[in-house]
């Protein structure tokens, strides 16, 4: 279960970025900050989403799923960042269309096939998009954590 492994220091309700490289930058920061990844993370998650842009658009609402190489992680883990602002990402699967994105589910992974079996959780859970409405308005980790805790019990 993602909740399971949600950590309140990974959690952000009102970031504060310009761009989706900025987005990439805090949040990644965190990341190597409480441990769960090298300090190589954050330049090879810029060099990641370049090539392949993980921005969707659920139902109206901006999600970006970036993550990055095993090789940059020490444990596993997912952060989540809700946006002050909206900021661009380029949509996955394509070269040059843009998603206004709220909400980023960051992914620390180190092992392939969990990787995979967490996108689909997490995906399952961002295609309820009263989930990601619910979690664009609340204002705590421990509200996000709840959200994604109830969703998941029911899938």
């Amino acid at each position: 279960m993602i909740w399971e492994e949600l950590n309140s220091a990974l959690i952000f309700t009102d970031l504060d970025a310009t761009n989706n490289a900025d987005v990439l930058e805090k949040v990644g920061a965190a990341l190597i900050k409480e441990d769960y990844a090298k300090d190589t993370y954050v330049e090879a998650l810029l060099k990641r989403e370049a090539e392949f842009p993980t921005g969707l658009d659920v139902d109206g609402v901006g999600v970006a799923i970036p993550h990055t190489d095993v090789s940059h992680v020490k444990v596993p883990g997912v952060a989540i960042a809700v946006l002050k602002n909206p900021v661009d990402f380029i949509q996955m699967g394509s070269d040059d269309d843009k998603v206004s994105v709220s909400i980023v589910f960051m992914l620390a992974v180190v092992n392939p096939q969990a990787h995979l079996e967490k996108l689909q959780r997490i995906l399952a859970i961002i295609q309820d998009s009263e989930v990601l409405k619910n979690i664009k308005s609340v204002k705590s980790s421990d509200e996000i954590i709840g959200l994604i805790k109830n969703k998941e019990n029911t899938l």
